[in-house]
């Protein structure tokens, strides 16, 4: 894929490697994130991170096949593909400046959660990950990069976020810094948007 992709042997770690480092920055500060730290008040630790691994494996490999399906209709195409691609991490950096909280009715619901602590947290995450940044951006990767690789990746990404978050808010009893964070994850998303742009323009 011109100036972004590498040789195809190397494709499945490739798109490993760039999908947890691109959830990962997609994650930080999401609603989700939040969630995590909501629900890591009231249940073990282990059994939020092993709810929230089940969802993000289920949504985001439903993700990387609607992105695979996509990049393979329109293989001919690719360069508009990656120009596309371009412009959503563009808007993705748009959406991270903008923020993303949990409101209070979500807080509330993650808080006085009933039942089996894996179950809650994993039907809280799936909901709450249709639709969202997260979902978007894997399959916007996978339209470029490979499914396997790229699902994996992802739901790692999202899951050290997410445990990133937990462990924080257990030490610190606080949030990430909320500003450095958005607007670094911003940059990296237009950073990254910029040069597929540019690698869909060169391949027209």
């Amino acid at each position: 894929m011109g100036l972004l992709r590498p040789a195809p042997e190397r494709n499945s770690v490739y798109a490993f490697l760039l999908s947890t480092a691109v959830i990962f920055v997609a994650e930080l500060g999401d609603k989700s994130q939040l969630m995590a730290m909501t629900f890591a008040t009231r249940y073990r630790a282990r059994d939020v991170i092993i709810g929230i691994t089940a969802a993000t494996a289920i949504v985001h490999l439903a993700s990387v096949a609607i992105g695979a399906l996509i990049g393979d209709a329109f293989a001919e195409q690719q360069h508009y593909i990656t120009i596309v691609a371009g412009v959503a991490f563009l808007f993705f950096a748009g959406w991270t400046l903008r923020g993303d909280e949990l409101t209070e009715d979500e807080a509330k619901k993650a808080r006085n959660s009933r039942g089996m602590a894996i179950i809650a947290v994993g039907i809280a995450f799936f909901l709450a990950e249709l639709g969202d940044k997260t979902m978007l951006a894997t399959i916007t990767l996978a339209t470029q990069e490979g499914w396997l690789g790229t699902w994996i990746g992802s739901t790692v990404g999202m899951v050290a976020a997410d445990a990133l978050a937990i462990g924080v808010g257990a030490l610190l009893g606080r949030k990430l810094p909320e500003n450095v964070i958005k607007y670094g994850a911003a940059a990296l998303f237009a950073i990254f948007g910029i040069i597929l742009v540019i690698d869909g323009v060169v391949q027209l």
